[in-house]
């Protein structure tokens, strides 16, 4: 399916948001809260989020709009690969999140990872930048690269987090059922790849 409408509604917000912030004529402002008004309809239309919802998500964004940051930590144990089961939906996903203001991508890989599995970890390569509208996940309002880590563990032991609630190591042939809005099969096999092959070079788009 063409997610043709996804791009130009991400764009329309993008430029609304940065006329709402740099623009001082009232009227300009009323042109530009239109066209945000404008990229909540076609998104609320085409997923099935309630309008509020949409309105909230892109009324909290304040500056010039750049890409958000998501970084997933790939975490090697005998072959297979650490992954948490999310409350929020009940699937399976790498450690990770949003990238939090005031630390860098290291150290919030090594935090999500605790946080999330109860291992302390210690980030030794960063194996991909992806650009997530470039893969097949399902549509999501806001732009997103996405940072996987290679990391090795030094201590702590598997325990559930506060969003979490299951800790397992997966084999390449017996993936669990992914959430697919924080990662997707082929991501979980290019990490197995670096598993295989240390040696890789880091994959960028």
């Amino acid at each position: 399916m063409s997610l043709q409408w996804l791009e130009w509604a991400q764009r329309i917000q993008a430029l609304s948001q940065s006329g709402l912030t740099y623009a001082t004529d009232v009227y300009d402002l009323e042109r530009y809260e239109e066209l945000r008004s404008i990229s909540v309809e076609i998104v609320t239309e085409h997923t099935g989020l309630e309008m509020q919802h949409v309105k909230d998500l892109f009324a909290v964004e304040k500056g010039y709009q750049t890409p958000k940051m998501d970084v997933r930590g790939a975490v090697f144990q005998h072959g297979k690969i650490l992954m948490v089961k999310e409350k929020s939906d009940g699937r399976w996903a790498l450690p990770g999140g949003y990238c939090d203001v005031g630390l860098s991508p290291a150290e919030n890989i090594t935090k999500e990872i605790e946080e999330e599995s109860g291992y302390l970890v210690v980030p030794t390569k960063m194996l991909a930048l992806l650009d997530m509208t470039k893969h097949p996940h399902p549509p999501q309002p806001f732009h997103y690269y996405k940072i996987f880590i290679r990391c090795e563990i030094v201590g702590g032991e598997a325990k559930n987090g506060v969003e979490t609630q299951g800790v397992e190591f997966f084999a390449e042939d017996g993936l669990p059922e992914l959430s697919l809005n924080r990662n997707i099969e082929s991501q979980l096999k290019l990490l197995f790849d670096f598993e295989k092959n240390p040696a890789k070079a880091t994959v960028f788009e």
